[in-house]
């Protein structure tokens, strides 16, 4: 089999709106600081209403936590797949278009199901971080049929996001793509996306894992919340039975990897942070691009932590095409 693209993700498909808010804001509305909160459309609605005309948007794009990482790859080179659903509205198609627009292959070009696409509000608050209400509309029902395995079998990598865990059919997806990866030798990865799913979904997460995956995405606070431990060296350790290697961000101290055989620590390329929404996405995109360039974890390490710190100094989960390749040849040389 000949291959055709360097990483096969799927996810959920979201269009995103951010907008600057203040802490007050949060609370006087309800809204949890510093997660992702799965709402309904009518509570979004509530939300955008509340924020009124005093809040500034800054974009509207196409997300959810792996989009945003086959993205990043893709303009740092990659040739990626991003499996989805969105439905037949406005919202569906300015999503698949936006990812088209950035050279992404997709299940959905055609086949968009009835009903309401996805959508995200994204709230920065002036600490820079991110909270997150999503309604997930038709993308919640994303399921089995996502799995191309024609595509799979053609990947380098199987990218799993782990917000599925929210939804039985979005779960058997994710189970299902891991299970197809390994059946053609395709390594498998798979990232804890937020604290609340760890929290709330641990026995979900370790079904999708099954008898453990090749890398496992997930910042300091996953870890230790999922291994139940208090050092992020026990959780390295715990962290060992699901996955042969590990990718654990830890904001402005770095990250600290595991190859499968020695611990390995990234430092943080030193920044002001504005807008923490997409780091950890874009810390995985450019990691798994260097991999399937057939970089080593520390030079993967060194390009995702500088490509992270890169995003979190600026508004939104993004950044332009063509910084990607400039962040490219500083750190890797090409």
């Amino acid at each position: 089999m000949t291959l055709r693209y360097d990483i096969y993700a799927i996810g959920n498909a979201l269009v995103d709106t951010e907008v600057e808010v203040s802490d007050a804001f949060l609370e006087e509305v309800g809204v949890s600081k510093g997660v992702m909160t799965l709402v309904d459309e009518p509570r979004q609605q509530q939300l955008v209403a509340a924020l009124g005309e005093t809040n500034r948007v800054h974009r509207r794009a196409s997300g959810g936590s792996a989009c945003n990482t086959v993205v990043a790859a893709q303009y740092f080179g990659a040739n990626t797949f991003y499996a989805c659903r969105v439905a037949n509205d406005d919202t569906g198609h300015f999503f698949v278009d936006d990812l088209l627009a950035a050279g992404v292959t997709t299940n959905m070009t055609s086949n968009k199901g009835d009903g309401i696409s996805g959508k995200c509000l994204v709230m920065i608050t002036p600490d820079a971080e991110r909270t997150m209400n999503t309604f997930l509309g038709i993308s919640e029902t994303v399921g089995e049929e996502a799995v191309v395995e024609d595509a799979v079998k053609a990947a380098r990598f199987a990218y799993i996001e782990g917000y599925l865990v929210s939804s039985p059919s979005a779960r058997a997806a994710a189970i299902k793509l891991r299970q197809v990866a390994k059946q053609h030798d395709v390594k498998t990865a798979l990232t804890f996306s937020d604290p609340a799913m760890v929290q709330f979904f641990g026995d979900g997460l370790r079904d999708m894992i099954g008898d453990g995956v090749d890398i496992l995405f997930c910042n300091e606070a996953e870890a230790l919340s999922f291994s139940n431990t208090d050092t992020i060296d026990a959780a390295i350790e715990k962290l060992q039975q699901h996955a042969k290697s590990l990718v654990i961000t830890r904001g402005a101290q770095g990250a600290r990897l595991w190859d499968g055989q020695s611990v390995i620590d990234v430092a943080p390329f030193p920044v002001k942070a504005v807008d923490t929404n997409g780091a950890g996405d874009m810390f995985a995109g450019a990691f798994l691009y260097a991999l399937s360039q057939g970089e080593n974890f520390a030079s993967a390490g060194r390009l995702a932590s500088a490509a992270a710190a890169r995003v979190v100094s600026d508004f939104g989960p993004r950044l332009p095409a063509a910084e990607h390749l400039a962040i490219r040849r500083d750190i890797l040389g090409h």
